[in-house]
C-alpha cells in the first residue's frame, strides 16, 4: 500500500515537473494568434534599431513567431526535450534557463549587428531558448542519442556540430535566420549545463 502511494505521488510529481514545457506550448500558440489578429509583431519583436530604447524586446521576442512552419518546428523541438530537461532541473530553474537563453541569444544578435556582422533585421522566435535547452542537455545527458539530420547521434557531439554551424550561419547576411541568437542560447546552455553538474555531481548521466 506504502509503496503503491508514493509511486502514485512520483508519478504526479514528475507530471507536474513537466508541465511547464507545455504551458509554454500553450501560451506561443495563443501569441501566435495573437499575431494574426491584433497585429502585434512589430510592437513586440526583437528590432535592433529600438532595443535600447526598448528592451523589454530582448525578451518579449522569444515568444513571437514569424510563421506557422517556424512555429510549428520550434514547438516540436519544446515538445520533445523541454521535459526531459524539466525532469533534470525541475521546473523553477528550467525555466530561468528557458528566459536566459532567449535573452542571451537576443544580446548576442544584437552584438553582431552593432559590431557589422549581421544586418539590422528585426528578429523574432523561441530558438535561442531551444538551444539553450540542448546545450544544457548536451551537458547532463551527454550520451543521449538524437537524429541530426536522419543520422543518430550522441546530443553532445551534435551540440559541437550546432555551434560550428551557427558560427558559420552567423556570417551569412542572406540566410534569414538569426543564427547568432542561437548560437548565443546554444552556448549559455552549454555553460548552464556544465554548472548543474559541478554544483550536483549526484546528477546521473542518462541515455
Amino acid at each position: 500500500m506504502l509503496t503503491s502511494a508514493l509511486l502514485i505521488i512520483l508519478n504526479y510529481s514528475v507530471k507536474s515537473i513537466c508541465m511547464l514545457s507545455f504551458y509554454l506550448i500553450g501560451l506561443m500558440v495563443i501569441v501566435f494568434f495573437l499575431q494574426a489578429a491584433a497585429g502585434i509583431t512589430e510592437l513586440f519583436y526583437f528590432d535592433p534599431a529600438v532595443a535600447i530604447a526598448q528592451p523589454y524586446r530582448f525578451i518579449t521576442s522569444v515568444f513571437l513567431h514569424g510563421s506557422i512552419t517556424h512555429l510549428f518546428y520550434n514547438m516540436f523541438a519544446l515538445a520533445m526535450f523541454g521535459p526531459l530537461l524539466e525532469t533534470k532541473l525541475g521546473a523553477s530553474k528550467f525555466m530561468q534557463l528557458f528566459i536566459a537563453g532567449g535573452i542571451i541569444g537576443s544580446v548576442l544578435y544584437y552584438l553582431f549587428v552593432i559590431i557589422g556582422i549581421s544586418p539590422p533585421i528585426p528578429a523574432l522566435g523561441a530558438s535561442g531558448a531551444i538551444y539553450a535547452i540542448l546545450g544544457a542537455l548536451s551537458m547532463i545527458t551527454p550520451n543521449l542519442v538524437i537524429y541530426f539530420w536522419f543520422f543518430p547521434m550522441r546530443i553532445r557531439n551534435a551540440a559541437i556540430l550546432w555551434i560550428a554551424l551557427e558560427f558559420l550561419g552567423a556570417f551569412n547576411p542572406n540566410s534569414g535566420i538569426a543564427s547568432a541568437a542561437h548560437l548565443g542560447g546554444l552556448i549559455f546552455g552549454i555553460a548552464y549545463g556544465w554548472f548543474i553538474n559541478k554544483q550536483h555531481s549526484d546528477l546521473e548521466y542518462y541515455y
